[in-house]
């Protein structure tokens, strides 16, 4: 099933894209979503950038992070093979923040 993201979601989406802080995203995502959640993005992301170093195996990764290897292998699935970019993206984008700092 294919998600319309031009209308179910679009408002949550606007929203997201009207943060422009770190502790505005901090403060919508503590009362958005549960410790859980939370602790889920946290993960996946730390396994995108272990992923985009491209220096660990997913065993290794799993060690670092206690990801399950069926979440690294999503992760990797989306970072290399699916069209959003939306990793690529962020990985690019948080590179400026980290060369800028």
């Amino acid at each position: 099933m294919e998600i319309d993201h031009h209308s179910k979601y679009k408002s949550l989406f606007e929203v997201i894209s009207l943060i422009e802080t770190a502790k505005e995203a901090e403060n919508f995502l503590l009362d958005l979503c549960t410790p859980a959640e939370i602790k889920a993005f946290i993960e996946r992301w730390k396994v995108c950038q272990l992923l985009n170093e491209r220096n660990f195996s997913y065993r290794e990764i799993k060690d670092m992070t206690g990801a399950s290897l069926t979440t690294i292998s999503r992760v990797a699935r989306f970072l290399n093979d699916e069209k959003n970019g939306g990793y690529k993206t962020m990985l690019e984008k948080s590179k400026e923040i980290v060369s800028s700092g």
